[in-house]
């Protein structure tokens, strides 16, 4: 249920899109998306592109909150946060910590690790003789991830060892840490988390390697089933070991957390993201109609988490 019952309560919002990352574009049509539906609210709502304007500015155009939809670096790591937080100006989702934890893929393994959440095996990789090392420890095939950028960018499947040292090549092109994670046969589901609390299991079948750029937001090959045919039971465990995940790293406001079931049942989970997208591909908006959560209720609900933020702050 919402607790915000007039639009006048949020004051003006700016839509914080774009900014200068990877994943500017998707960022875009997320914000717009998000823009349309608070206006079409009556809330007081403006574009806020991170690449064109600085927090001064923002500040300048009498912003009381903001509604956080970029997604990648600067936008979702931690430093957006840091600048807001700064400038006194509450924001939707994750806080600094959560941002910058969430966003990172290695130091999330390493935290998962400590509190006992299952994950695959990986390892660093940290230059090119770190090739043969990973093939011995980890075996074939294995996932290779850059460990700082989202929508699946720069992530690849090697299945030998010259297919390894490409994907590391390639990788490495996106200027941080890279990673090698075990590859898990199996299904793959992700959850969607809202105010604490995770909507219904999404499973996602692809004809493609694993679930990349392509079957996100350029093909209508991807399947989305949901309910995600688990029992209720089992969707419950894994929809709170997800939330502890999600808690683990600081998350906070909304995000979501995406796993697999290897072929023995078990949860492996991969990864969280803080700022999840929000276009006509995205999942968080299909988990939450499951719910019976529409798109600009979804918006709604996600913008109140600023208000959360601003009372916790006090």
């Amino acid at each position: 249920m919402s607790s915000v019952k007039i639009p006048a309560e949020f004051g003006k919002v700016a839509v914080a899109m774009g900014g200068d990352a990877a994943e500017r574009e998707v960022s875009l049509i997320s914000g717009k998306a998000v823009l349309v539906a608070l206006l079409e609210q009556d809330v007081n709502a403006v574009q806020f592109d991170t690449k064109d304007t600085g927090i001064e500015q923002l500040k300048a155009m009498g912003v009381d909150r903001v509604f956080n939809i970029v997604h990648g670096r600067g936008g979702e790591d931690g430093q957006l946060q840091g600048a807001l937080e700064l400038a006194g100006v509450p924001y939707t989702g994750s806080a600094v910590l959560g941002s910058a934890l969430g966003m990172d893929k290695l130091r999330t393994k390493l935290c998962w690790l400590g509190a006992g959440i299952p994950t695959p095996r990986w390892l660093q990789l940290n230059s090119a003789e770190d090739i043969e090392t990973c093939a011995k420890t980890l075996g074939f095939p294995v996932m290779v991830k850059p460990a700082l950028e989202g929508s699946s960018l720069g992530m690849a499947k090697a299945d030998d060892i010259d297919q390894l040292r490409e994907a590391f090549t390639s990788a490495s092109a996106f200027a941080c840490d890279v990673m090698a994670e075990q590859w898990v046969e199996g299904n793959e589901y992700t959850v969607a988390i809202l105010a604490g609390e995770a909507l219904p299991m999404i499973r996602l079948e692809t004809p493609n390697d694993f679930y990349d750029y392509e079957a996100k937001y350029q093909t209508n090959t991807t399947q989305y089933h949901c309910p995600c045919g688990l029992s209720v039971e089992q969707e419950n465990e894994l929809k709170a070991l997800s939330v502890k995940a999600f808690k683990v790293l600081g998350g906070s406001g909304w995000g979501r957390v995406d796993l697999m079931l290897d072929e023995a049942g078990n949860p492996q989970l991969l990864e969280i993201n803080t700022v999840p997208g929000m276009t006509g591909h995205s999942l968080v908006p299909m988990a939450a109609k499951q719910a019976g959560i529409d798109f600009k209720q979804l918006v709604w609900r996600i913008l109140e988490t600023s208000l959360m933020q601003a009372r916790e702050a006090k």
